[in-house]
């Protein structure tokens, strides 16, 4: 099968099963697991940050980085289809209390100024804090290009900036900017290790070293405080120090596939707008069914998913290759066309 569900798919390398084998560990909930210690500084230093915590998936991470920013009844702006409400199952509400408001579509300062709510007293919401995905996922891996001039304006009015940077390292390979760029503008930001970069699990969020002591509290409030967590983060470096540069691998083969997708059904996808590793086609212009195309891929031997009514979704990653994402793409356009 080539399974190009998502990112996540993907299995350990021998590398790094080698790496985690051989890790040195401690008990991380006394904070002396040293490769846990290492990974979270890391990734801190690559994000131009003080300090890092791992957490056994993004949504943790986001969850412990939106509650750090947004009081209890405090509000969280976003966009409509971000992770952090469409895909966390209501956690920032459910576990921490936060009410969201959204905008739709790419990071326009225009549209999310005239979101933002003022501390007008005692009587109504004031906007906490607003969190950028980066890339988006439910936007077929865009890069949010207005995040500068968004992080600009926040600052100047002292709103906190949160960043999903799940994807985050493939919006730097993509643009050729660091990681820091991006993440040393937010105050808590979360990037993933498990998603592109081939780690069996785990997210690490950063912040000030202040931000991360209470994540770390919290964490352990919510039951996720790991012992030999060492096994894991050994993974997760491994996937830092070898994965990051590969992912413009990724980003060509899904470049191909849009292009492949786009002859056979013109319209369903604009192959100039897939940014990253992440391909949506809309296949309202086939008259197909998302469930029909999906169930023809897997008779095929090609796994693929649906986001929506009526698109697909690609995810290219480091187990599928060139010539399995070609393949894919042929047949795909075959069962799009007959």
């Amino acid at each position: 099968m080539i399974d190009l569900r998502s990112d996540t798919v993907t299995r350990p390398s021998a590398g790094m099963l080698a790496a985690m084998t051989s890790a040195p560990l401690g008990d991380d909930v006394y904070g002396e697991d040293p490769t846990a210690n290492q990974l979270e500084e890391t990734v801190a230093g690559l994000l131009g940050h003080e300090a890092g915590l791992f957490t056994v998936t993004g949504s943790l991470a986001n969850l412990l980085g939106v509650q750090a920013l947004v009081p209890r009844g405090g509000e969280l702006l976003c966009e409509a289809s971000a992770h952090v409400v469409r895909a966390e199952l209501g956690a920032h509400a459910a576990v921490s209390g936060v009410t969201t408001r959204t905008w739709i579509g790419p990071t326009d300062l225009t549209q999310v100024s005239a979101l933002i709510a003022p501390d007008l007293g005692p009587y109504f919401v004031t906007t906490s804090a607003v969190s950028v995905e980066n890339t988006h996922n439910f936007g077929g891996g865009a890069i949010q290009h207005g995040y500068d001039a968004l992080a600009d304006e926040l600052e100047s009015r002292g709103i906190p900036l949160h960043l999903d940077g799940a994807r985050l390292w493939n919006a730097a390979v993509a643009t050729g900017r660091t990681p820091a760029s991006y993440a040393a503008r937010a105050a808590a930001a979360s990037v993933c290790l498990s998603k592109g970069l081939g780690a069996p699990v785990g997210s690490v969020l950063v912040g000030s070293a202040e931000l991360i002591r209470e994540a770390r509290i919290w964490r352990k409030r919510l039951g996720a405080g790991w012992r030999q967590a060492g096994v894991l983060a050994a993974a997760g470096l491994y996937a830092v120090e070898h994965n990051i540069d590969r992912l413009a691998e990724d980003h060509a083969n899904a470049r191909v596939i849009a292009e492949v997708l786009a002859d056979a059904a013109p319209g369903s996808v604009k192959p100039d707008q897939v940014d990253t590793n992440i391909v949506i086609a809309d296949l309202a212009v086939t008259g197909k069914t998302v469930a029909e195309v999906v169930a023809a891929a897997r008779a095929e031997g090609v796994l693929i998913g649906g986001v929506g009514a009526t698109q697909l979704r690609v995810v290219t990653h480091l187990d599928a290759s060139a010539a399995d994402c070609r393949t894919a793409a042929s047949t795909l356009a075959h069962i799009l066309t007959h």
